[in-house]
């Protein structure tokens, strides 16, 4: 049997927005702590995966995927950097 370390979480809101959040919970048919949890990590998540989502303008892009398909050639830090790294691993 695992033991659940549960944390507490407290906030201090106005009547109006408690009602407003106890409304919206009664909808999705959870209790308020419920929806704030689920709510809060929704949230969370979203500005978390945001965070991790790179975002390039058309000409960014437009490079980036001609460097793919035409790579430039290996320069002497390059090929030196490749040689320090097999050596590394030997």
């Amino acid at each position: 049997m695992s033991t659940l370390n549960n944390e507490r979480i407290t906030a201090r809101v106005s009547e109006q927005i408690k009602a407003t959040l106890i409304a919206a919970a009664d909808l999705t048919g959870s209790t308020l702590n419920q929806f704030l949890v689920q709510s809060a990590l929704e949230k969370a998540e979203s500005i978390i995966e945001k965070d991790k989502i790179i975002h390039l303008n058309n000409k960014d892009t437009q490079l980036f995927f001609d460097i793919l398909e035409n790579p430039p050639e290996p320069n002497t830090k390059l090929k030196n950097a490749v040689k320090n790294y097999r050596a590394s691993i030997q």
